[in-house]
């Protein structure tokens, strides 16, 4: 009885540790470009790619920034930070506002897509980490990130990739592209680095940042791929008006096994 009590403070013990350490996310932002990306033009105004600021998928109500900034209560913008990448315009880090929560995002130049959806792969693969400090808190991101993301148009359909995945790592990164046809265009990649993809696209869809968010609430909360795909089902419809049955087919998770 005395050793299963041990054994029971033990596990206890362990679990806690785990769920209680340090968690970082870092979210690659493509920003959304009418003249160098294959996309349906939108309002020259949010379709400038070398404008964060007013970017569709930035600086626009349901950009990035925007909406982690001022549209969520658990997220607090934290710091604005400098980097040496050229390609990235505008780096800020979020701190969740109940949980030991970090998230990086970079705001690439729309024209640099490709740079972005490479950087974006590498990680994935734990290439390229980044450490920073906050308040004397060591982060970890880039390739040493818990979860990675890309935002933007699926420049997959565009152009080809030839990433050398290097590293060969017991533990799968969980990746969320939100990008259109995504599970489609990037399972042949995310395969090769050896990823869990935990939320990709099945279709035509709108990039916006309340999507990122609710699926990161059911990653944060430890919940399954399916009740991720719920909810990022669920607060697409809420804001698209598209159906929640739609929004459902939507979303998916894992590698498409046929290309």
């Amino acid at each position: 009885m005395l050793k299963k009590k041990i054994f029971l403070f033990c596990l206890f013990i362990f679990i806690s540790k785990i769920y209680s350490q340090t968690k970082t996310i870092h979210v690659f932002v493509a920003l959304c470009d009418n003249q160098f990306q294959g996309i349906v033009p939108v309002p020259k105004k949010l379709g400038i790619g070398k404008d964060p600021r007013n970017n569709l998928y930035w600086g626009a109500a349901y950009g990035l920034k925007s909406y982690f900034k001022y549209k969520t209560k658990d997220w607090q913008l934290v710091s604005k930070l400098d980097t040496k990448n050229p390609n990235i315009l505008e780096r800020i880090l979020f701190k969740h506002k109940k949980k030991d929560l970090f998230l990086l995002a970079d705001a690439y130049d729309g024209e640099q897509i490709k740079k972005c959806t490479e950087n974006f792969l590498k990680a994935v693969n734990h290439q390229n980490t980044e450490n920073l400090v906050f308040k004397s808190k060591k982060l970890k991101f880039g390739g040493s990130s818990d979860l990675v993301s890309y935002i933007g148009h699926d420049g997959l359909m565009d152009f080809q990739v030839n990433i050398n995945y290097t590293k060969k790592s017991s533990l799968k990164k969980d990746v969320i592209i939100l990008a259109c046809f995504s599970q489609n265009f990037f399972s042949k990649e995310l395969k090769k680095a050896n990823t869990n993809p935990i939320l990709l696209t099945t279709n035509l869809m709108a990039p916006e940042a309340y999507t990122l968010k609710a699926a990161i609430d059911g990653w944060s909360n430890h919940e399954s791929k399916k009740e991720i795909k719920e909810k990022a089902a669920q607060a697409y419809h809420k804001y698209q008006k598209c159906g929640i049955r739609g929004a459902r087919k939507l979303f998916t998770y894992g590698y498409k096994t046929k290309h």
